[in-house]
């Protein structure tokens, strides 16, 4: 993977001195930002993480003196190409962040470049403010990334584009000279181009391009129907056009409206000044209607314009059945009505919910009285976010289909009148046909613009010359309609060979001209829009690379290997959302704002290296251990990742492999081994117990251990509670027979909770058994022991399939260990074992999963619980979170009838197994808990009570807020009448 450095390092180094930031350029950093979540990948020389405007100035200087270039970024999720480069990549997510001024008189924000787009909202909600343009990237995209690609996104019908609310931008010219472009009147325009600067330059040289009347006329004549609202098609010099001094009844000219859309070609954006619009009204509901072909539901989309929606957006058959297999997103499929060709999903909001009812109902009986749509359903309050949320997994989901041919981005962007998009969908859909390919049809309906993905395999050659050949085909097409090739994506390095011809020549002489204008040295963002390379080069995955198969302990042939489960990851960069935001996918990265630190970095890092041939084993790269060092395998990545990239898995495969070539530490062999080395202590507990407490010798086991010496070392209980199961006489009960599983926490620490657990079960009816077992293999796979974990889970479900069904499930106490049935089990077991672990892994529950499920069936009730009441605090554990089961801890814990329980928004606690025990992690495990969690603890009053099932997570809230957090079990015990 090491590429030569087309500067001396010498430079670098020097450069990375003068820095307030920093400034990398090794082979792991380069490899991680040479993509975005485009089909394109070039390595960078660096990557800079400038502190201030003194950096970004050295940088210009040091890109003009060395020939080099910039390439401006925020989070990353350009679709076209937009930030790979050879040049330095310069990251300002994480230091350019600031919100710097709201005015609610006159209902405008100052930003700079980093700042989130729903974060803004957050912030600027309590002055009854609200920045309408809403990607679906919204809970990561910057405003920076939205100016430069001129984002719109699904409410475009209502609040248009970034670039409709753009009022000034602050930057720096590629001179180096500061500037600050906004409004000026006709006299301001004239006194600016007799300034002696680049900035009057620029005045001075749009003046002669745009000044003669035939010039104007002919990008009248060329550019996009002004009646599009999106259109990103080369630089806006038409926009430019309808402005003083050219239309004396223009507005008044602002090179805002240039800038935005430029992708970071001509300035570099420091901070950005929008018009802001009023709270959106109040009360909104979308009509799901369902029809049996696209054709139907974009003719139904000129009836839903009538009636003032927020929103029209469309998604077929294609997205919809890739719902079906995302833990996530499948439960947001309950507005469907079997298998539709196509729903188009119209957003109505109104000031009262009588209102917006009463338009849906209007516009339902308008699609009946034309025959349209077959099935019409009102989704109102918090399920209207559901819907929404699977609309906007569409482009991850698109990744998440096995095997090479994917839903390739080429043509997606296209957008025309939406009066002709019935006829151009025809038209599209015919030379696809003509061309033997099959298409995804998703997204903008109602602003003339559907993302439109064929199926190709970029990685053969036939593949490669298609992606070219229909972006073709396309183009004429929508030359044809008027329309633009762009329509919020950017033209970036996918579709600028295409702009000349649809623009016209002359036009693109002009743009040209723009770029030399501003840019003479090519310092920003170059080969972008203008001067693009072919666009079927630079691509991921080039054709005739092989893709090699690689043996490995986990079964991963659902997605055709461990590889192609690795190129899920589309990069999207849904794993970049804080905790703002909300979630648990990326913990990390929350911590610590670092792309090194995110999903998409890991799947980044395996996709590339496991590719270059190294010995014999594919894994054994220092780089991937580098990059995988700080993922708590919290697995928040498989539900939350629109791909279901399962990066915990992955990592837990590598180390397997890394090991196998390196050895495995110590540290990680005494953790894997955790069970059967306390098995060891447990002849002597009290004695184990006072050295790990005493502060000599246990600061000298954490030493040795590598343990960090602000933890306390879980201690061991005087009896085992398997030894105690093994004594016990099962009581009968009426209500039905359970088997206990007896994991290696309960039964070494927790011992008094699985006694509880025993209890409780008993108290509500149930026959409790136990059935002699092995541990789960949890610490194994946590440290990378696959093969160990193997040989466990193959043990576990030869001694228990027996037993284990429906009507006799398997009760765990500890999440983690009871979700390896369900999570790992299945692609860990040898073939013949496959269909039995399956069945364990459908009747593994944790206690709440069963509690709950027998709430439902009227076999347990409140009436058994006290009537007291409590307010309970509760942190679910990640894995109960990403199998979407978290909900069941509410409801154990809400069936008092006067428990009162609110779970905390807290993704993960931060110590994710031993991850917040290690030294090194100690201080990022704690910074994650100090996200969300800990000061939700700290605020409450002690009569409020903290639950939380997972062993790690209650000694991770012991340790960070000094309260005593309860597992379910006991707080549903204690309510027992």
């Amino acid at each position: 993977m090491t590429a030569k450095l087309n500067i001396d390092k010498r430079y670098l180094q020097r450069l990375d001195s003068q820095l307030q930031g920093t400034l990398h350029y090794d082979d792991v950093m380069r490899t991680l930002y040479s993509t975005d979540a485009s089909a394109y990948k070039e390595l960078p020389l660096a990557v800079a993480f400038p502190k201030n405007d003194g950096d970004l100035k050295i940088l210009i200087e040091f890109a003009d003196k060395h020939n080099t270039s910039l390439i401006p970024r925020t989070a990353g999720t350009s679709l076209a190409g937009q930030v790979v480069g050879n040049g330095i990549v310069v990251d300002v997510s994480r230091t350019f962040t600031q919100i710097l001024e709201v005015n609610k008189e006159e209902s405008w924000v100052r930003v700079q470049p980093g700042v989130v787009r729903d974060e803004l909202n957050k912030h600027i909600a309590s002055a009854g403010l609200f920045f309408g343009p809403e990607t679906s990237t919204a809970n990561r995209a910057m405003v920076g990334g939205m100016v430069g690609n001129n984002s719109c996104g699904s409410n475009s019908v209502q609040y248009g584009s970034t670039r409709d609310h753009l009022l000034e931008i602050k930057g720096f010219l590629s001179d180096g000279s500061e500037v600050t472009f906004k409004d000026v009147t006709p006299d301001e325009f004239e006194a600016k181009t007799k300034l002696n600067t680049l900035e009057g330059q620029l005045y001075k040289e749009v003046k002669e391009m745009l000044l003669p009347e035939e010039v104007r006329k002919e990008i009248a004549k060329e550019f996009p129907k002004p009646s599009i609202p999106r259109r990103n098609t080369g630089y806006a010099i038409d926009l430019l056009a309808l402005m003083q001094p050219f239309n004396p009844n223009g507005k008044p000219f602002n090179f805002c409206e240039l800038i935005a859309g430029s992708e970071g070609t001509l300035i570099f954006m420091t901070e950005i000044k929008l018009q802001c619009n009023p709270t959106p009204p109040k009360y909104k509901g979308v009509l799901c209607a369902q029809f049996d072909s696209i054709d139907a539901a974009l003719k139904a989309n000129l009836v839903s314009l009538k009636f003032d929606p927020t929103a029209v957006e469309l998604m077929d058959k294609y997205i919809l059945d890739c719902t079906k297999n995302s833990i996530e997103h499948r439960q947001n499929r309950f507005f469907l009505d079997g298998d539709p060709a196509a729903v188009l999903v119209t957003e109505i909001a109104r000031d009262s919910e009588e209102e917006m009812r009463k338009v849906a109902k209007e516009l339902e009986e308008a699609y009946k009285a034309k025959g349209m749509g077959n099935f019409y359903k009102l989704v109102e309050g918090g399920d209207v976010k559901r819907v929404w949320d699977l609309r906007k997994a569409g482009l991850g989901l698109l990744s998440n289909v096995p095997g090479d041919p994917k839903a390739a981005p080429v043509i997606e962007d296209t957008a025309v009148d939406v009066e002709d998009l019935p006829e151009y969908i025809a038209e599209f859909n015919e030379i696809l046909k003509q061309r033997e390919l099959t298409c995804v049809h998703y997204a903008h309906a109602g602003s003339g613009e559907l993302h439109l993905r064929p199926i190709l395999d970029l990685k053969t050659e036939e593949g490669n010359k298609m992606f070219k050949t229909i972006a073709e085909d396309i183009a004429k097409l929508v030359k044809k309609f008027n329309g633009s090739l762009s329509g919020e994506h950017g033209d970036g390095r996918l579709r600028g060979e295409f702009i000349e011809s649809m623009i016209g020549a002359k036009n693109f002489k002009l743009v040209e001209q723009v770029k030399r204008s501003w840019d003479k040295k090519n310092i920003f963002n170059p080969n972008k829009i203008v001067d693009t390379p072919p666009m079927n080069e630079s691509l991921r995955f080039m054709p005739g690379i092989e893709t090699p198969d690689i043996k490995t302990t986990f079964d991963f042939s659902d997605a055709h290997g461990v590889l192609r489960a690795t190129e899920f990851c589309n990069g999207a960069g849904a794993c970049r959302k804080t905790e703002v935001t909300g979630g648990t996918m990326c913990p990390s990265y929350m911590a610590t704002r670092n792309e090194k630190n995110t999903t998409r970095a890991r799947a980044n890092i395996l996709r590339e290296y496991l590719r270059a041939p190294y010995k014999i084993n594919n894994f054994n790269h220092k780089e991937i251990y580098e990059v995988m060092d700080l993922c708590l395998s919290c697995k928040g990545c498989k539900s939350e990742c629109p791909s279901n990239v399962d990066i915990a898995k992955l990592k837990a495969e590598f180390l397997q492999q890394y090991y196998e070539a390196n050895g495995a530490p110590m540290r990680a062999k005494m953790i894997a081994y955790f069970p059967r080395l306390t098995q060891i202590a447990a002849a002597t507990p009290s004695l184990f117990n006072f050295a790990i407490s005493n502060p000599i010798t246990g600061s000298i086991f954490k030493s040795i251990t590598g343990f960090a010496q602000e933890r306390d070392v879980p201690k061991i209980h005087k009896h085992t509670f398997k030894s105690w199961l093994k004594k016990r006489t099962p009581k009968a009960a009426n209500k039905g027979t359970v088997y206990i599983f007896c994991d290696e926490f309960t039964n070494f620490n927790d011992t008094p909770l699985g006694l509880k657990t025993i209890e409780l079960l008993e108290a509500l009816g149930y026959e409790v058994l136990w059935k002699p077992h092995v541990e789960s293999g949890r610490t194994f796979l946590s440290k990378g022991f696959v093969k160990e974990a193997k040989d466990l889970a193959c043990t576990n479900v030869d001694m228990l399939k027996d037993y284990i069904s429906e009507e006799t499930p398997l009760i765990g106490i500890e999440p983690s260990t009871i979700m390896a049935f369900r999570d790992e089990y299945p692609d860990l077991v040898h073939a013949h074992q496959k269909e039995d672990a399956r069945n364990l892994a459908d009747n593994a529950l944790m206690i709440d999963e069963f509690i709950a499920r027998e709430v439902k069936a009227g076999n347990i009730s409140a009436d058994q619980f006290t009537e007291e009441e409590k307010l309970i605090k509760l942190h679910t554990h990640c894995q109960q979170k990403a199998t979407g089961t978290q909900v069941t801890g509410k409801q154990m814990l809400g069936l008092p009838k006067n428990y009162k329980v609110q779970i905390i928004p807290s993704g993960c606690c931060g110590m994710a197994g031993s991850f917040g025990y290690e030294k090194e992690h100690y201080k990022v495990s704690m910074d994650v808990g100090e996200l969300v969690l800990f000061p939700t603890i700290r605020k409450q009053p002690n009569d409020v009570i903290i639950a939380a099932a997972g062993t790690s997570c209650r000694h991770q809230i012991k340790d960070g807020t000094e309260r005593e957090a309860l597992h379910p079990v006991e707080i549903l015990l204690d309510a027992l009448k």
